[in-house]
């Protein structure tokens, strides 16, 4: 079978491909809204254009080769959410074109164009899905990675191909949508309730796009096994071709080049580092030196965090498992607060957690931007092939990410030919399981939202008095304070803080240029059954820049009220975090 034969075919099944299925409301929407016998041939037109430009776009022009895409959904997604809100309420255009003044050229074209009859708004919507398309088959994909720089006139033949395909198929289905609207009373009507639920489809489906919510759809849909498309495209793509490009075995794929070809449709790949601000347990490296030889579990965490400080037990756990099994593990050390960027700070902190993998200072967030990252902890998985497999926000969710390891190292073992069978059991680890009622509290004016006395926000030096009551989980001051951005400095011995929390455990991130006592009282007592680990004779002593444990409850989560007195001016306090 010739590869143009299998374009075309590839073109028709793409519509039935899980990544396509949940765009087809938009594209069958359009096509059947209105009397025009020729929409569905402008929108589908249009989409099948669009894939072409798109993918010469990403081959000819290195402008487009650092966008990230979820920028493609965005742009996507917000041109679907447009139409939505047109055909939902039709007289928003309006009334917004004479609000903002368009001139009345502008105003008839795209007025027209959100409308049932807009040639151009028409067009608008079948291009804007275009990049979405765009690798939802493993033959694109085929066209795109090897044909097109081989034989660049074969590559745009067999492009326009897969593209005609997909056009043929989707005017198919419009055609017949159509015929059957024309065919019922009351869906003309450009206020009808037709037209209602057609533009809350089409907003739907554009924030589905927009969010990447889309992806998860798509993926249920693949892991169901319900179908797979796919893979029949790709057992056709192995059968006895016709064309010869000076390619060895490009046409006859092998199970590794499937494989990739599916991962690229459903998976995003990884990104590699940027910027690092320097590295700890290892030499400078990359993370492209060891994807391809090893399974990557990259964990975003910061010293001070306590959410992440939880997780550790488990990073220690499946490092020593696994890591002669070829996994590694690469910690970007993004921090939260200034002095966790301090080299030392973080060679202290990984020996006091007896942590041996790769650390990578991340200072200036270049990383954790470059993942679109906005969570500490969070843990991403790259296979073999360099494809972001498995995806973690936060705490838990451990049996989950060490099944998924272990799927990623057994594939890596089979692809690599590796001796040894993989530890399929679950690790069993004693881990802190607190939890807390209390929100994280920050004592400096960028953050201290929650201050309870004095006005948040603000900068400077302050004298607080501390009343005889106290609402919950407000922060309290006493005494004179010099308050900045990122935290608050005690200016005098005998300064006071007081909180009323719901917690198992308090925490509090502080530091000072010589070690300084803090008292600590629980309901008006000095702490002694329930004092936290650093704590010795009811007293802490801060001087390192880290997290120190104040109160550990015998009994669980309940409701107290924490008094901290400072024995000495110059502690600076960072937040109240709480287990």
């Amino acid at each position: 079978m010739t590869l143009l034969v299998v374009a075309f075919i590839a073109g028709l099944l793409t519509i039935l491909a899980p990544c396509v299925l949940p765009l087809l409301p938009i594209i069958v929407g359009r096509s059947v809204d209105g009397q025009d016998k020729y929409k569905p041939l402008i929108v589908s037109g249009s989409l099948a254009v669009s894939i072409v430009l798109f993918t010469l776009l990403l081959k000819a022009s290195t402008v487009f080769i650092n966008i990230p895409q979820s920028t493609w959904s965005y742009i996507s997604g917000g041109i679907i959410i447009f139409f939505g809100l047109i055909t939902v309420f039709p007289g928003v255009w309006e009334k917004n074109a004479l609000k903002f003044k368009f001139s009345n050229k502008s105003n008839q074209i795209l007025g027209k164009s959100a409308q049932k009859k807009g040639f151009w708004g028409d067009v608008l919507v079948g291009a804007s899905l275009g990049p979405v398309f765009s690798s939802c088959s493993p033959t694109y994909f085929l066209i795109l990675a090897t044909v097109l720089p081989q034989s660049f006139a074969k590559g745009i033949l067999y492009l326009a191909v897969y593209a005609l395909g997909v056009s043929v198929m989707l005017l198919a289905i419009a055609f017949i949508g159509q015929k059957l609207v024309k065919k019922l009373s009351g869906f003309a009507d450009p206020k009808g309730k037709f037209k209602k639920t057609l533009g809350i489809i089409f907003l739907v489906v554009g924030i589905a796009i927009f969010t990447g919510f889309d992806k998860k759809v798509e993926t249920a849909i693949l892991e169901s096994g319900f179908y797979d498309v796919t893979g029949l495209e790709q057992r056709l793509l192995t059968t006895p071709v016709e064309d010869k490009i000076e390619v060895e075995g490009v046409m006859n794929l092998n199970k590794e080049d499937q494989m990739k070809m599916n991962k690229s449709a459903w998976y995003p790949q990884y990104e590699e580092l940027v910027n690092p601000s320097g590295f700890v347990n290892s030499e400078p490296f990359k993370l492209a030196d060891i994807v391809g030889k090893k399974v990557v579990l990259l964990d975003f965490w910061t010293y001070s965090c306590i959410n992440c400080q939880r997780t550790l037990p488990y990073m220690r756990a499946w490092y020593e498992k696994y890591k002669d099994q070829g996994l590694e593990i690469v910690a970007i050390h993004t921090p939260e607060f200034a002095f966790e960027k301090l080299h030392d700070n973080v060679v202290k902190a990984a020996e006091d957690f007896g942590l041996t993998y790769p650390i990578v200072q991340d200072n200036d967030y270049a990383t954790w931007r470059a993942y679109g990252n906005q969570f500490w902890p969070r843990k991403y998985l790259i296979d073999v092939d360099g494809y972001i497999i498995y995806d973690h926000i936060g705490e838990g969710g451990y049996a989950e990410t060490e099944k998924s390891i272990q799927k990623a190292l057994k594939e890596l073992h089979d692809r690599e030919d590796l001796s040894g069978e993989i530890d399929t059991s679950i690790s069993k680890v004693e881990a802190d399981t607190s939890q807390a009622g209390s929100p994280e509290t920050y004592f400096g004016s960028a953050r201290n939202k929650n201050l309870g006395n004095g006005i948040s926000g603000k900068s400077g030096l302050f004298t607080y008095e501390l009343s005889d009551s106290f609402l919950a989980d407000k922060l309290y001051l006493g005494g004179e304070w010099l308050l900045e951005k990122e935290f608050a400095t005690t200016k005098q011995a005998g300064d006071k803080i007081v909180f009323k929390y719901n917690a198992d455990k308090v925490f509090i991130v502080a530091e000072a240029d010589d070690s300084i006592e803090l008292e600590i009282r629980r309901d008006g007592e000095l702490v002694t059954d329930n004092a936290g680990k650093e704590i010795i004779n009811s007293t802490v002593n801060v001087k390192d820049s880290k997290l120190y444990n104040l109160i550990d409850e015998k009994n669980g989560a309940s409701e107290h009220v924490l008094e901290i007195t400072v024995k000495k001016s110059g502690v600076r306090i960072y937040t109240f975090t709480f287990g």
